[in-house]
Order: C-alpha cells, then structure tokens, then sequence
C-alpha cells in the first residue's frame, strides 16, 4: 500500500466518524486527562496535531489556557467539527508530516492517539520539532493496550502499528532521533484502553 492509499482510508474514515467521535466517553476522558498533564507553564501558542474535533484544544480551553491555540488534521469533517467548538481557534486541514507553519513557532505541541495512523511517524515527530521553539514540549498519548472491539471504526489493524509507542523505552526510541528526551510520563486507562501520557522535551538554546 502507498503512503497516498494509506492516508486516503485514513481521511476517509475519520470523515466517516466525525459526526459521532465525540461520543465516545473515552475520547472525552482522554483529552482531559492529557490537558490536566499538560504544563503550561511558558506557554503561548499551542498546536494539535491530529485534532479531530479539536478535543484536546477544548479540555486547554477548559482548564484555563487563553493562548494561541492551532488544530491540524487530515480530515476536513473532523476540522469542521472542530470548528463548531472552537471558532476562535486556528483549525486546519494539513499532513502531520507537512506542516503548514514556520520554524519555531510554537511553545508545545500536543498529539492525542495520532502517531499509530501516521505512515511515517518519524516524520511527523521531525516536523514537532521544527515548529517548536528551543526549549519547547510536546505531549503525546499513545496506546500500551489497545482494545479492537472498542474502536472499529477506527482504520483497520493493518494500517495501525503501535509498537514504536506502546512502552516508554520505545517512545524514547522513536522520538530520539528528532532531539527529545522524555521528561516525565503517566499512565491512564478507562478499565480497557490504557494509554502513556509522556512530555517530550527539547534542548533550550545556550
């Protein structure tokens, strides 16, 4: 399969979910734990990456942070979703891999379940890095154990690996090559899912 097909079933689905992802209680569990986690100390601009319907930029909003807040996904239902809720949001339509945004231009990135549908996360990972300012963080949630029967209208299996995330040795691994270290990390789950919760750091300029 293509990174086009790839992305093309990706979009598609997520098109097909928009109506309905928030839903989910897990969905709306997740996205505010990942915001309680969050430090945003220091903290003016924020992007989201994979925002869907912009559910972690709302739990931000929730919690308190009036800052730049910016959404991207590959799904233009989900960005207008995402839309309806935050109106007074940056939302757009983008490839995780190709951000639409210039070098050092955000303080944190946040990315919530996203970098097991990317066809290459290192990319993505690489692109965080370039957005972000020296010194800035990124937050990342990704699956230890990951339920099928609760999510299938998520993309299928064969297009999902989780395996570069799915334990804190091996997010360390995937994201070293960008320049980050994890700073600190927690673990959630809702009693099926269970989900690492990690801050990725950058080096601060000398």
């Amino acid at each position: 399969m293509t990174d086009d097909d790839h992305l093309r079933a990706v979009r598609e689905r997520f098109d097909d979910r928009a109506p309905t992802y928030d839903d989910s209680a897990m969905h709306r569990a997740l996205a505010a734990a990942v915001a309680s986690f969050v430090d945003l100390d220091g903290v003016d601009a924020v992007l989201d990456v994979a925002t869907g319907t912009g559910l972690v930029l709302r739990a931000l909003r929730d919690r308190g942070y009036a800052g730049a807040a910016t959404g991207v996904d590959l799904s233009p239902r989900m960005i207008a979703e995402a839309r309806r809720h935050r109106p007074d949001a940056e939302l757009l339509v983008a490839d995780a891999t190709r951000l639409p945004f210039g070098d050092d231009a955000f303080d944190l990135v946040t990315c919530v379940t996203g970098l097991q549908l990317f066809p290459h996360p290192g990319a993505a990972i690489a692109e965080w890095a370039r957005v972000l300012r020296p010194g800035g963080r990124a937050v990342t949630a990704t699956f230890l154990a990951f339920d099928p029967s609760r999510h299938r209208s998520a993309p299928p299996q064969a297009f999902i690996d989780h395996t570069p995330f799915d334990s804190i040795e091996h997010l360390a691994r995937t994201a070293a090559p960008a320049g980050f270290g994890i700073a600190r990390t927690e673990t959630w789950t809702d009693g099926a899912d269970e989900v690492l919760i990690a801050e990725l750091t950058l080096p601060s300029e000398s």
